[in-house]
């Protein structure tokens, strides 16, 4: 018995004496063995997600554009119902004026194009005798590659200009199939004459009033968010190619209703359409114009405009209903174009937005104080 009790005593001691020098030398870690593991498996699902995405493109492409576009016209379609016309022919109609007026820009674009590739022979000697200005810096760029010994080629006056035969292959990958447009087209018009059934479906799917409640409000703002997003980018566009139009009739450059055209289209990808309409017309203006400086006119002149529309236009207007971060922005841009090319810039925005309607309603932040060290 007092054996048992010495070792009675003397376990407190040390179990005090080691929870204090754990207390004082040990701090608890800042991600638990749990929280790693839920990380992993977390990462594993959205690198098997973008697996499937990139593999299956032919029916995820065509399809989540047909969703998207889907859901940003249909306020349109709830629109004409209040006037009593059927939701299954208002959609009908919605698809078809939208088909239309893709078409109006699709030839306003490509007859200018067909022009230009008309006249190819004889812009080569045009753009040399341009191009004059260059000889000198370009005499002391060979100077330069001669004296890391990568002397230029015999009877090479320029700069090497790079090869060009990814352009086929790549315009084959990147162009939409026929069954990928019919099933654009179908998803399309069928989501937008039973959104309201798929909707109602997809709420009652959720157990209990709160948890339908919030299903609705997040397809609310989705559908909102994204029809209000259409709304304005196209206006914001058209007055873009307007001021594009313009300023190619009042420089002198030709069919500046087709450069206008092509202003407003690209300007729906967000960088890279701006970047492209200024190279554009900083090439036409090149090879219709009389001197280098007067051929970039248009595209400095562009390029102020643009700059406005991007800096304080669109943020102005767009950034009272969604804060849309640039740097979120430039990744999600660079993200679907990797994955789905030109349809994927177009449809980053929208995607971005969906994001962060889910990311306000599901996550919602209690405490926006920012912790002090």
């Amino acid at each position: 018995m007092p054996a048992v009790r010495r070792e009675v005593r003397g376990t407190p001691g040390r179990a005090m004496s080691a929870s204090s020098g754990d207390s004082d030398d040990k701090r608890p870690p800042l991600l638990q063995r749990a929280e790693v593991v839920s990380f992993a498996v977390v990462a594993l699902l959205i690198i098997s997600v973008v697996a499937v995405l990139y593999v299956a493109r032919a029916f995820f492409l065509p399809t989540v554009t047909a969703l998207v576009i889907g859901t940003m016209l249909s306020p349109a379609a709830r629109f004409f119902e209040r006037y009593g016309i059927p939701r299954p022919v208002s959609a009908v109609l919605i698809v078809t004026a939208t088909c239309a007026g893709l078409v109006f820009m699709v030839a306003l674009i490509s007859a200018p194009v067909m022009e230009w590739t008309t006249r190819l022979p004889e812009l080569g000697p045009r753009l040399k005798d341009k191009f004059h200005v260059f000889d000198r810096p370009i005499a002391l760029w060979h100077q330069l590659q001669g004296l890391f010994g990568a002397a230029p080629a015999a009877g090479e006056t320029g700069f090497p200009l790079p090869k060009i035969e990814w352009v086929q292959p790549t315009l084959e990958f990147l162009s939409p199939t026929f069954t990928e447009i019919l099933l654009f087209f179908a998803v399309l018009v069928l989501f937008i004459a039973s959104w309201p059934d798929l909707r109602r479906a997809l709420i009652l799917n959720f157990a209990g009033h709160d948890s339908r409640l919030r299903a609705l409000r997040v397809l609310n703002a989705i559908e909102s968010n994204l029809g209000g997003y259409l709304l304005t980018v196209t206006m914001i566009n058209m007055g873009l190619g307007i001021a594009t139009g313009l300023i190619g009739a009042v420089t002198g450059m030709p069919n500046p209703a087709g450069l206008g055209a092509l202003a407003a289209t690209l300007n729906y990808i967000p960088i890279i359409g701006p970047i492209v309409t200024f190279v554009v017309l900083a090439a036409v203006g090149i090879i219709t114009s009389s001197t280098l400086a007067a051929g970039m006119v248009a595209a400095g002149a562009f390029a102020v405009a643009a700059f406005i529309e991007g800096h304080f236009v669109t943020p102005t207007i767009i950034g009272r209903r969604l804060e849309l971060n640039a740097l979120a922005v430039f990744i999600a841009l660079a993200f679907w174009t990797w994955l789905w090319g030109p349809m994927g810039a177009f449809l980053s925005s929208p995607i971005l937005i969906v994001g962060l309607v889910l990311k306000e309603h599901l996550m919602p932040v209690k405490d926006a104080s920012f912790p002090e060290l």
